[in-house]
């Protein structure tokens, strides 16, 4: 691929765990894997432990590393997203979440594959997410306001945020429209802006 290095150790970590698949290091809670010992622990101290020690100073994110920090203030507090799809104009904070869009969007890449049903999924942590709530019924995570259940913690917090809270972050550059969810952004953009519709009926 055209991926380039400054150490020749990083470049053969990328050839090990892209293109080889090799992922050494497993979490023994989880069936998550991984290429290097460091990001098992943060993995376990994040994940299972929920240990996150450094907290933005502008809003509630916390993090178990530094430099998700740093980035999280770059992307969401000062604006800086400097990757932008060729295809559609969307900019991303990392150059890792443009390539998951265009995958994903674009070339309709879902790799992690449910073995029960025909879903597919782009990243491993939304088929887990999908198996223990659709197949395995689990939704742990309960809201403290109303009756709304979830498998995931990161989707109890955008549920009170966008349905108690009424935090539409993700505005519209072109008119005053506001959303709750990237995806409802990206909709609108599509469809009011760049009139996109392609949900044809087949009747007529």
């Amino acid at each position: 691929c055209d991926s380039s290095f400054s150490e020749k150790g990083k470049l053969k970590r990328h050839i090990v765990s892209v293109h080889e698949g090799k992922k050494p290091f497993k979490c023994t809670i989880c069936d998550t894997s991984f290429t290097r010992k460091p990001n098992l622990k943060v993995h376990m101290e994040s994940v299972h432990e929920e240990k996150k020690p450094q907290k933005c100073s502008i809003c509630d994110y916390t993090t178990s590393q530094k430099g998700n920090l740093k980035q999280h203030i770059k992307s969401v507090h000062e604006g800086k997203k400097p990757f932008q799809c060729d295809t559609c104009g969307s900019t991303f904070a990392q150059n890792s979440r443009l390539k998951r869009h265009i995958d994903s969007v674009h070339e309709g890449k879902k790799p992690f594959k449910c073995s029960i049903c025909d879903t597919s999924f782009v990243e491993k942590r939304n088929l887990k997410g999908h198996m223990e709530s659709i197949h395995e019924g689990k939704k742990q995570h309960k809201c403290l306001i109303c009756d709304y259940t979830t498998s995931q913690k990161g989707n109890l917090k955008k549920h009170i945020e966008a349905v108690h809270e009424g935090k539409k972050p993700f505005k519209c550059s072109t008119c005053d429209a506001s959303f709750a969810g990237k995806q409802q952004w990206n909709g609108h953009m599509a469809s009011v802006h760049e009139g996109k519709k392609p949900f044809q009926c087949n009747t007529c």
